[in-house]
């Protein structure tokens, strides 16, 4: 792929449902579901950014930004993905700018994403971002909570 694709990157809104119940099949894990769409998009501290070529999400870069009692707003960035037709031209890179730069309009003052230790093409997204690998080891915890799909 060319880095000359005709691409638009934008911040989307609780207007853009239909945007991302249309996405590219290979930008999520899963189905879309609508009504996750709806809860997603309408929450304040959601966001998303997607890549959109002839009106249709091809990438997408999902954040939450939090608060804690004795730290400032930070941005957490869920997920970056981009259809495989669409990978190595830069998308992810501006997605990543795009989401990066609203952060700071929230009042971030950091961002954090984690991905697999062998995901190489996730890690170079990264430091190609303006990341820096975090020196201190990482280790995830997952809790069954017993909901069903």
């Amino acid at each position: 792929m060319t880095h000359d694709i005709d691409c638009t990157i934008r911040l989307l809104d609780p207007g853009d449902a239909g945007l991302l119940q249309a996405a590219d099949p290979e930008v999520y894990d899963r189905p879309v579901d609508a009504a996750r769409v709806a809860e997603f998009l309408a929450d304040p501290r959601h966001h998303v950014v997607a890549a959109l070529v002839d009106g249709r999400v091809v990438g997408s870069a999902t954040a939450t930004h939090y608060v804690h009692p004795d730290q400032p707003p930070t941005l957490f960035i869920i997920e970056v993905a981009v259809a495989a037709a669409y990978q190595r031209a830069g998308l992810a890179k501006r997605m990543m700018q795009v989401l990066l730069a609203h952060g700071r309009t929230l009042g971030c003052t950091s961002a954090w994403v984690g991905t697999e230790a062998d995901n190489e093409a996730a890690r170079a997204l990264y430091l190609a971002a303006g990341g820096s690998l975090d020196q201190d080891a990482f280790v995830t915890y997952s809790f069954d909570l017993g909901a069903s799909e």
